[in-house]
Formats: C-alpha cells, sequence, structure tokens
C-alpha cells in the first residue's frame, strides 16, 4: 500500500463535502499539475491519503480511500488529464496543522514541507505513522 496527500480549499471542496458522498466517494477532478496527475496514475485501489484542508485552515482534517485508478477526468475533454476516485475513511481525532508538521523535525523532508503547492502528492510509511500520532488517529 502508498500513501499520499490530497489538498484542498475547503470553501471549494472541504471534509465535510467528501463525508457526505459517503461510500460513492468523489473524483479528485480538476488537477492540471502534470506531477500531481503522474502521482494519481500511480495510486492502486486500497492506498490511503491524508485530506488535506488548504489556505487558512493549513491542516491534515481526515483519512481517504483510493477507490477507483486513473481514469479521464470528467471536468475536462482534455485527454491529457486524468484523476481518482477517493472515498472518506475517517476524521483526524485533533487536526495536524502545517505548523506543527514543519516544527517536527523528523517531517523535514514531507513534500508538503519542501513544495507545500502541489496538490496531490506521496507520503512516507514514517510520515504517515507520525502524522496519524500526531493527530491521535489510528493509522
Amino acid at each position: 500500500m502508498a500513501y499520499w496527500l490530497f489538498k484542498s480549499e475547503p470553501n471549494t471542496w472541504g471534509w465535510d463535502d467528501q463525508l457526505a458522498k459517503g461510500e460513492a466517494g468523489e473524483e479528485w477532478d480538476g488537477v492540471r499539475n502534470y506531477q500531481a496527475r503522474n502521482f494519481m496514475r500511480e495510486m492502486k485501489i486500497g492506498d490511503l491519503g491524508f485530506f488535506y484542508h488548504s489556505m487558512k485552515e493549513k491542516s491534515v482534517v481526515g483519512i481517504v480511500k483510493v477507490i477507483a485508478e486513473a481514469h479521464p477526468d470528467s471536468t475536462t475533454d482534455d485527454p491529457r488529464w486524468e484523476c481518482v476516485d477517493i472515498q472518506a475513511v475517517r476524521p483526524f481525532v485533533k487536526p495536524v496543522t502545517l505548523d506543527q508538521i514543519k516544527a517536527e523535525e523528523r517531517l523535514a523532508d514531507m513534500v508538503l514541507v519542501r513544495n507545500s503547492r502541489l496538490s496531490v502528492q506521496p507520503v512516507t510509511d514514517a510520515e504517515w505513522q507520525l502524522v496519524c500520532t500526531m493527530g491521535q488517529t489510528k493509522p
């Protein structure tokens, strides 16, 4: 299994929106960055990801699961863009802020710290475990 981080502006698509989709999940559409798209192409059904609120909140607020591998993005006719479908698994007991992540030296190499603008990014096993522990949430 691989781990990922999905960033979204909560006023556009937030954790509550993702939860409301239930088992059906939702396309992670609208990504127009080649690196982020390529990461989605690597995802497999069952991979887990952090759901991250960007903008003002800047925090990991939940865990999602990939329920459909890369397929054409329904929001465009441009064949270059693909997306995966994700489903909410559980909320974080205690959201983990970007400041907390940056303050933890064991997370200094996390993509979120080095390239916080990338909307879809990989997370290592060690980073996954540590962020879950920080958020008092079952990995």
